[in-house]
């Protein structure tokens, strides 16, 4: 189990995403997405489109 602090907000993303495209793609769907600060410690899950 990963310890995660109890003020830590979890986000999941719905849908599918493209993780060919790496973080800094990712960084920025969270920026203009979620309007959320990436680096601010919360953390992010999201679901691989190709299913592997």
């Amino acid at each position: 189990m990963i310890p995660v602090r109890s003020d830590v907000r979890v986000w999941l993303a719905s849908g599918h995403t493209d993780m060919r495209k790496g973080t800094g793609w990712l960084a920025r769907l969270i920026q203009e997405g979620l309007g959320r600060d990436p680096f601010a410690g919360d953390v992010f899950v999201f679901r691989d489109e190709t299913g592997r």
